[in-house]
């Protein structure tokens, strides 16, 4: 892994795109292996393939949805409330790989 460079940060996808995906990857498995496998599958295609990781300073990620999160989501019933409960354990789970990912001690 690179060393961490908020500035670097701005052009993520070009500087950062493998310790990306890692963290994503990462966080899918997690949740994949708690959660319904076709409502994880369906976050990871409809919502998180358009969420945005922003670096907030102080080793801390935050992740961006695209508008209507719920609304996009395809081929899976599931109520608004258990959505949003798994969607807010889902981000809490990719904000904590990217920690992990970029050497931010976690254990705070």
């Amino acid at each position: 892994m690179a060393d961490f460079d908020p500035e670097q940060f701005e052009d993520k996808y070009a500087n950062y795109f493998t310790e990306l995906q890692r963290a994503y990857k990462n966080a899918f498995e997690t949740m994949n292996d708690r959660f319904d496998s076709e409502l994880i599958h369906g976050i990871d295609q409809f919502v998180l393939s358009e969420s945005e990781p922003f670096y907030e300073g102080d080793g801390q990620f935050r992740i961006e949805l695209p508008d209507d999160p719920y609304d996009r989501l395809q081929g899976v019933v599931v109520g608004e409330e258990k959505f949003e409960e798994i969607m807010d354990r889902y981000l809490d789970e990719i904000e904590t790989e990217l920690q992990r990912v970029f050497g931010f001690d976690t254990s705070e």
